[in-house]
């Protein structure tokens, strides 16, 4: 009894080991090819670039500084494309928002404060502020909008290619189709008066553009300029009698006080072609001229491509905005006051 208990023992503890040894097994795998080998290789590798690029985005919160030279509608726009651009892209930012109220010495105060704070970015707005900023960092990558010629202004090696720290998109405005427009309204006009602040070289290099289109057209051309926003009221009531038409281009200061303009203008029924449509909607008649808030949106992508993408800003050539996204703005209310007929403007 106790040796047939003996060789069952045995028998069971076999049949076990080889049950055992069925469950643990596995079926042969096929010896790693050159080809397998390349593309496990190429996964890792991509994986690696991937979490670098990870590493140096999603974990950082970038500071953007911005300054605009004033507050007024153009550059309120080109702001707020500037901020959508970043927010559509999801990146992670923190905005430093600084307004000069049109003065320089504080421009140059802001363009010091922000780069004391290691903005990571730098937005100027308009030509003054863009000139401060650049006076206070060579470090910092600073894009530029609503400048209307950054080379002219001495901002960038040329327009084409920046070669510095600075790059950005011009408002250049659509000057010689705004004169063309004014000829087509005012048919029998003869004599155009250009408002301008002279502190401004981007107006400098608008009004010359003018004087040329409005010679063109048979018409003769006077310059009328203001050093500050306090001579706005004297210049233009000096204009009365001696001009058909005004031609104010995009101008920041005449901008911020076209109220003014408009009303010793409308009042005295002279008609206001403008630069862009924030001065038409203050009281100017017409203009065919650019979407500022295209314009910032162009220069936040730019924005983009710098802090996510690590593009080189000393390459990246200033942008403009196409002639096709150019639009015509008439103010009717203003018409009707002048008694101009403006319907059959396209």
């Amino acid at each position: 009894m106790k040796k047939s208990a003996k060789v069952l023992s045995l028998v069971l503890a076999g049949a076990m080991a080889l049950s055992l040894s069925a469950c643990g097994s596995k079926p042969a795998e096929p010896a790693p090819t050159e080809a397998t080998t390349t593309a496990a290789a190429e996964s890792t590798t991509a994986k690696a670039e991937e979490s670098e690029a990870a590493k140096s985005t999603d974990g950082k919160q970038f500071k953007v500084g911005v300054l605009q030279l004033v507050q007024h509608a153009a550059l309120d726009a080109t702001n707020k494309g500037f901020i959508q651009a970043l927010d559509d892209a999801g990146l992670n930012y923190v905005v430093d928002q600084q307004n000069a109220s049109g003065d320089q010495s504080t421009c140059q105060t802001i363009a010091s404060k922000l780069v004391n704070d290691e903005s990571d970015l730098i937005l100027a707005i308009a030509t003054p502020a863009a000139q401060a900023a650049a006076n206070a960092t060579s470090d910092i990558p600073i894009l530029v909008t609503a400048v209307t010629d950054p080379a002219g202004s001495d901002l960038v090696d040329s327009n084409d290619t920046p070669g510095g720290n600075v790059s950005g998109t011009s408002d250049l405005t659509p000057v010689k189709e705004q004169i063309t427009l004014l000829k087509q309204i005012l048919p029998d006009a003869k004599t155009v008066g250009i408002l301008y602040c002279s502190a401004e070289s981007n107006s400098e290099i608008q009004a010359a553009m003018a004087i040329e289109a409005i010679e063109k057209e048979g018409m003769t051309a006077v310059e009328y300029t203001v050093s500050n926003s306090n001579e706005i009221q004297t210049v233009v009531t000096s204009m009365i009698g001696k001009v058909d038409a005004i031609y104010a281009p995009t101008d920041n200061v005449i901008a911020a006080g076209m109220a003014t303009v408009a009303m010793v203008a409308n009042e005295n029924g002279l008609p206001i072609i403008c630069g862009e449509e924030g001065m038409v909607n203050a009281g100017g008649l017409a203009t065919y001229g650019i979407d500022y808030y295209e314009l910032g949106y162009i220069t936040g992508q730019q924005a983009v491509k710098i802090l996510m993408e690590g593009a080189d800003i000393s390459t990246m050539p200033i942008e403009y905005l196409p002639l096709e996204k150019c639009k015509l703005s008439v103010n009717e209310e203003t018409a009707e006051l002048l008694g101009i007929d403006v319907s059959g403007l396209k």
